[in-house]
Formats: C-alpha cells, structure tokens, sequence
C-alpha cells in the first residue's frame, strides 16, 4: 500500500500527554483483516476512517452525570451528533439504563479514556439466582416447543427461557420485562466505525433472550479494539443478519460469578439461514476467560479468520465452533488446560495451523479456507504472556493509530501523491467512480489536509 487513510484522531490536549501507548510489539495499532476488505478477493481497499479526522466542531467528550444516573440518551445522542465521541472515566462509570441503538451511521469513531466503564443498571443479585435455583431453571429443556405464555401474554418457545422469565417477573415485578434490554451497544446498518479501549460490564447472562454487551445487525466495516466485554446476558458481542467485513482485536471477553447460564461469548449468525456470503471477521489477539463457556466464536456463516487468540477457559463446553455455511481459518491460536477446544456442525471447512494446546489434542481438518489479506502472526507460545499483558483497554492514547511499522502519527501519511479523490456511497462502500445520485468525496492532500463532501449527480 503506498498510503493509510487513517485520520480519526484528536489533538494531544485532549488526554494529556503526548507519550505513545505502552503496547505489544506485535500490536499493529491500525485496523487490519476483514474491515479494510470489501469482497471476498479484495484486500486492503477500504478506507476504514471512523470518525475521520478531528475538529472542535465533530468532537465530543462525556463524563458520567453521576452514579447510578442513566446516560443512555445522552451518549446515544453524542452518536448520533458528534463524529467523534469520547467517553472520559475520570468521573466514575457511565451507568446505561438500556441498550443504546444505534442506526444509519456511517462514519463515527468512540472511545474510552481514563478507565472508561459501561455499566448496565440491572445486574443479577444473588436474590434473582436463589429464585432461579428455587424453580430449577438449570434443569429446563432449551429445546423448541417446550415453553408456554408468561403472565404477561408473551409465548416463549423454550422450556428454560420461560421459567427464567417468569421467575424474575414474579420476583421483580416487571411485567413489561425491561431487564431484557441490559446491554450496552446496539448497531443496525452501520458502516465505518472504530471502537477502541472500552470497558462493558453487562448485568450476569441468563436465558431471557436479552440483549448483548455489543451486537452488529446488518453493518459493516467495525473495528472494535482494545475493549473488554464482561457479563452480557444473551452475547458479549454477536454479529448477525447480514452484517460483513469487520475485524476485533485485542479484546478480552470473560464473566464474573454474577453469571448464572448463557455463557456464550460470541455469536456470529443469528440462524442457518444467515447468506454464506456475510459475516466474514477476523477475530485476533483476544482473550476468552473466566467462565466463557461456549461460541468463542460460534459462527453459522462467513469466511471466519482467529489469529493469535488465547483460549483461557478451562471447564468450557466449546470454544471454537463452525457451523452450517461456515469457513474457519485458525492460526497461532494457544488453548490452557482443560479447555475444550473445537466441535463442528456441517461447516464448510475447518483449517487450525500453529495452534497449541497444554492438552494433548489433535486439531481436526476440513477442505481449506484462505484470506485475500496479508497479516502477521507472532510465536504461539508467546501468545498468553503478550496477551495477558496488552489486551483489553490498556490503551494510554486510544486515539492515536500507527500509519506504518516505526512511527504513531495523527496526519494522514501520502506517498507518491500530491493529491488523492475517493468515492464512496451512501452505505460506506467505495467505488471506483463517482455514481449518479448521492455520492461523498473524500480528498486528501499531500499535507496530511482532507475534504469530505455529498455531491448529488443527476
């Protein structure tokens, strides 16, 4: 590539000091994979830009109002009219009474300073478990057909999901059952986005059909980095119905003793009827921890890649999981004791190069599975110290990213160009030229300077 078009990122005053993040070597600190792809044979030709590049004007950094107070509608309004939006800890946690939804963006960059917390004000409490525990929950069918109809006249198709519902209604009250709403991000059709060094603590998972820490409908072109995901009650971040080229990295998913069942971490595909030309992810140098117990990820579609992933989650049912219409490709990835690696259902292929288990295990193979991209990997035994040590929001400068392998820059780096003109549509996807109707135009000088204009061609 002669040029990075990667010009998110705020002025030093900010956040403070000017220094570089203390980060693993290994950390490319740009998005890579997938999210800069826009077909299954192109590499490297999407100008994954976020929020582009920083003014007073497009910029806004939030602190918490307040403990226990819910700034839900406040940062979703931030989303929906800021390019830029940073969430600043210094005041304490962000208390999220409701998942925030987050529809037809294109373009926005959000991130996390000063030990960012996203916290779900509902939680399970040790009263709610005891009265799960009470009505046998955990011995319910989970199969389809078994359910009935609450008391508040909603059918539930699975034994399990209904016991646990009408339980916490008869405890809590909540008739309108707005505790299934305890997530934090919720993206429909949207494109172009960076998440980087946020902490989401979710409310304990259970079997309610609730909602994720973070969950991608129908959107593309996500690079979500250096975040933690704790405790979602259906996902910690599933990416379904249609959604495509999206990369996460360096993120830690794990759970607490608030979790009582429902430990799946990652879902991509909502159902065997996902088209098999979506979902494509790359998933690299994450964590899955404490009591993760299944979909790490579990994908029913896609070309997924998992690069230099450790697997810490001993006691799980299974971590690496292709299903129907699903490709895997998983490389240099490092499993601990006792973890269950890989179990499969009708996936196209299934290829684990490199990869490394303290058991004793032979990785399986199926047909083959490529990437139009390059990438690095690093030494697979070197993968739980590095990871341990630099995953999650462990960033000091979130909003810096590395335009090549020696320097961290916040100016777009031109090469040979003196000026360069893209096109995008509407959606975020660019094209080679400019199309009737509504187009945004993107120039960028030699001098680091861009221009984004709509122009509408008759």
């Amino acid at each position: 590539m002669k040029y990075i078009t990667l010009s998110i990122f705020a002025s030093l005053m900010t956040i403070g000091a000017c220094a570089q993040n203390d980060m693993s070597a290994y950390d490319l600190n740009r998005p890579f994979g997938w999210a800069m792809c826009t077909s299954m044979t192109s590499a490297d030709d999407y100008a994954l830009t976020g929020g582009g590049e920083q003014t007073e004007s497009n910029t806004i950094t939030l602190t918490s109002d307040g403990e226990g107070i819910d700034m839900a509608t406040k940062i979703t309004n931030a989303i929906n009219s800021y390019s830029i939006v940073i969430l600043d800890g210094q005041k304490g946690d962000f208390c999220i009474g409701s998942t925030m939804s987050i529809k037809n963006k294109i373009g926005k960059t959000i991130v996390g300073i000063n030990n960012a917390r996203l916290c779900t004000k509902f939680y399970l409490t040790d009263e709610i478990k005891q009265a799960l525990d009470d009505a046998n929950v955990k011995s319910a069918s989970t199969s389809s057909g078994t359910g009935g109809t609450l008391s508040n006249g909603k059918s539930v198709g699975e034994e399990r999901e209904y016991k646990t519902r009408q339980t916490i209604i008869d405890l809590t009250g909540d008739t309108y059952e707005t505790y299934q709403k305890a997530g934090i991000f919720s993206f429909s059709k949207c494109y172009n986005f960076i998440i980087r060094n946020l902490v989401l603590v979710g409310p304990g998972p259970c079997d309610v059909g609730g909602n994720d820490l973070i969950s991608l409908t129908g959107s593309q072109h996500f690079w979500v980095d250096h975040c933690e995901l704790t405790d979602g009650m259906d996902g910690n971040f599933d990416i379904t119905n249609s959604s495509d080229m999206n990369t996460v990295t360096w993120c830690k998913f794990a759970y607490t003793d608030r979790a009582y069942d429902h430990m799946n971490s990652n879902l991509i595909g909502s159902s065997d009827s996902e088209a098999a030309d979506y979902l494509n992810t790359t998933m690299a140098c994450n964590v899955w921890g404490y009591k993760c117990n299944q979909r790490m990820p579990m994908a029913r579609a896609g070309n997924i890649h998992l690069i230099d992933n450790f697997y810490d989650c001993a006691g799980n049912s299974v971590a690496v999981n292709p299903r129907k219409n699903s490709e895997f490709l998983v490389e240099n990835c490092y499993f601990a004791t006792g973890v269950k690696q890989f179990s499969q259902s009708e996936a196209i292929s299934y290829v684990f190069k490199d990869c490394y288990s303290e058991d004793t295990y032979t990785f399986q193979q199926k047909g083959t599975t490529t990437v139009p991209y390059e990438y690095q990997k690093f030494d697979v035994m070197s993968v739980p110290e590095e990871l341990n040590k630099y995953a999650g929001a462990t960033l000091e400068n979130p909003l810096f990213i590395s335009v090549n392998e020696e320097t961290t820059s916040i100016i777009t780096k031109m090469a040979d160009e003196e000026i360069r003109t893209e096109y995008f549509l509407l959606n975020g996807l660019r094209t080679a030229n400019i199309n009737k109707g509504i187009n945004i135009v993107r120039t960028t000088h030699k001098n680091g300077t861009t221009e984004i204009k709509k122009i509408l061609v008759k």
